[in-house]
């Protein structure tokens, strides 16, 4: 079993937490604020996700006290929790004896108290734990450990695990306004992955993906960054154009491929897409009438819907009834203030015949 850290605030749970069981995870459960636990992970798909930030094989969960960490991480030499063989396909802690005379590796200790929810102090509960850690037998490197311990109190709980997997990307040094073609309105990529992983995650890192509303390419960016193949249009020329530049500087390595194209009718085969994904004109921010706004994304759903078994669709509005109509199962919607005048929802969208192991039905959400 493991223990995940999620990125970002209470409102940012449920996203992460949904993120995680698309495209690495299974069982995901919410236990304490900003702390998750899964059954098992796809170690090749954790450094790709967006809302989490660590993820830990778990020893154990007790409350959060100093006390009951020592305790339970005693507990674990005892049990041999901490004894079991590290592997490349399954990691499930440091080989540790208590025996002192073996060439040991080197631990580090990081304590953690997630929001500031929990009455410890971490550097106290850093020392009684690499304590704990001494007198098993090993030496602490505070610099280049071999393995880590870490500790993560929220509210009344705490997790300790051997850490595995730390997603390093940098989403700020790709923020939009750093791209050569930029228009206002364009999503975080840290949204922007997190709706890739949503729409395409069971697929991944194979997936070819494509956005027929492509805008300045955010979407294909992060969904090319994490090794799928990238397909994009877009009505407008402009915008075509401008997304091609920005793809052009952010995925310099790979193919993309950037047409000009009405979404609603795609020259797209059937059937030949992994997951399409599409932020629809906003209302408020368009000169499109809300009757051929409707009529738009009925439209470019039903182009989805043939060339993919998978969509995720970003508005200013609910488009459920609209989905539903046009044949899609919405399995999640979730609902997110942007500022006072713009509450983006992500519809995340299948088929009913998709073959999709990671399914996670959650309703209406609010984030």
């Amino acid at each position: 079993m493991y223990y995940l850290e999620l990125v970002g605030e209470a409102s940012d749970e449920t996203l992460g937490i949904a993120e995680a069981e698309h495209a690495a995870a299974s069982a995901v459960t919410r236990v304490g604020p900003g702390l998750a636990i899964a059954d098992e992970i796809r170690h090749n798909r954790v450094q790709k996700l967006g809302y989490t930030h660590h993820i830990s094989t778990l020893i154990g969960q007790t409350d959060a006290t100093q006390e009951s960490a020592v305790t339970l991480l005693q507990a674990a030499f005892s049990d041999d929790k901490c004894g079991n063989d590290r592997d490349k396909e399954h990691v499930t802690g440091p080989e540790m004896t208590s025996t002192r005379d073996q060439s040991l590796p080197t631990v580090a200790v990081c304590a953690r108290n997630v929001r500031s929810t929990a009455h410890i102090s971490t550097t106290s509960i850093e020392r009684a734990l690499g304590n704990v850690l001494v007198n098993h037998g090993y030496d602490i490197d505070l610099e280049d450990p071999t393995y880590e311990l870490r500790a993560c109190f929220a509210d009344d709980i705490c997790l300790l695990g051997w850490a595995v997997d730390s997603p390093m990307t940098n989403f700020d040094s790709r923020s939009p306004t750093n791209r050569p073609f930029f228009q206002p309105g364009s999503m975080a990529p840290r949204d922007a992955r997190a709706c890739v992983n949503l729409a395409a995650g069971p697929t991944l890192p194979d997936a070819t993906v494509l956005d027929p509303m492509v805008g300045t390419g955010g979407m294909l960016i992060e969904a090319g960054l994490i090794g799928a193949t990238v397909i994009g249009s877009d009505v407008q020329s402009k915008m075509a154009v401008g997304a091609a530049e920005n793809l052009e500087r952010c995925l310099s390595t790979q193919p993309w491929h950037i047409f000009k194209s009405d979404a609603t009718e795609l020259p797209i085969l059937n059937e030949t897409i992994d997951a399409v994904i599409f932020d629809a004109p906003y209302g408020r921010q368009s000169k499109i009438a809300a009757d051929r706004l409707s009529d738009l994304v009925a439209g470019a759903l039903t182009e989805a819907i043939r060339v993919a078994p998978r969509c995720v669709i970003i508005g200013d509005r609910s488009y459920d009834d609209i989905a539903t109509v046009v044949g899609w199962t919405v399995t999640a919607r979730f609902e997110r203030r942007v500022h006072r005048s713009l509450t983006r929802h992500v519809h995340v969208l299948r088929r009913a015949n998709t073959d999709d192991n990671s399914e996670y039905d959650i309703g209406d959400i609010n984030y």
